[in-house]
């Protein structure tokens, strides 16, 4: 049976610093308040390095319990979250390596401008019902785009633009040069409108389907009132 997680009993504000200085001495109510904090951030570093849910969520659970071992080695010379991600990231590397066989990356074709990619991100200011069905949609395509980029472009992309991590940041947690985090995320926006291309054509072929009840049904009308006229 899970553990029941008890509500934070600790003040807001309290800067990470502390927090870490609370948690290296046992308090794991501190510890709770980091892993809040970063939850979403190291799962998404996580999960784009292993693009499997469950694997990323076993390699953060993993990650936690590496850093609160070696919070008494943490000196503030990195943000907390740069170095709770490179802990994890290595973690998510480490079972990568680990597997026999790796997924196929789907192809991508055909070019689309960045206006379009980037309208995706644009959804979120509309909160109609249809939006949000539209949102959601759309958040699928782009979520098995991604997935389908190369492990390197990939994780570097979730860093950069859906973490919104500096260059910097990228290539300490990933431990590259901050010139191959530029070149692999211009290339994986290259990837990713390209493939988000391709699906676009894909869907205007079916767009606007004329066939089926809507042609039998206008085809039945159109010679029905034909009959009535030969008949006047």
């Amino acid at each position: 049976m899970a553990t029941r997680v008890q509500p934070e009993t600790l003040p807001q504000g309290i800067p990470d610093a502390e927090l870490v200085q609370r948690a290296a001495r046992g308090d794991q109510a501190a510890f709770e308040r980091i892993m809040r904090l970063y939850n979403r951030q190291l799962f998404r570093t996580a999960r784009a390095i292993l693009r499997d849910d469950g694997e990323a969520e076993d390699a953060l659970q993993e990650g936690y319990l590496q850093a609160y071992r070696s919070l008494g080695s943490f000196r503030g010379d990195a943000r907390l979250s740069t170095w709770l991600a490179r802990i994890v990231a290595n973690e998510a590397l480490q079972r990568l390596r680990k597997r026999e066989r790796r997924a196929e990356i789907v192809p991508m074709q055909a070019g689309m401008a960045d206006q379009e990619l980037e309208g995706i991100a644009d959804m979120k200011t509309d909160k109609s019902p249809e939006a949000a069905t539209h949102s959601g949609e759309l958040r699928r395509v782009l979520e098995k785009q991604i997935d389908a980029l190369p492990d390197d472009y990939r994780a570097v992309f979730m860093l950069r633009a859906v973490e919104e991590l500096t260059v910097e940041e990228t290539a300490a947690i990933l431990a590259i040069p901050e010139a191959t985090v530029r070149s692999r995320f211009f290339r994986a926006r290259s990837l990713l409108r390209e493939g988000l291309a391709l699906k676009i054509d894909l869907a205007c072929e079916d767009a606007f389907a004329f066939d089926g009840a809507r042609c039998d049904r206008i085809v039945g009308f159109v010679l029905d009132q034909l009959n009535r006229q030969e008949k006047v």
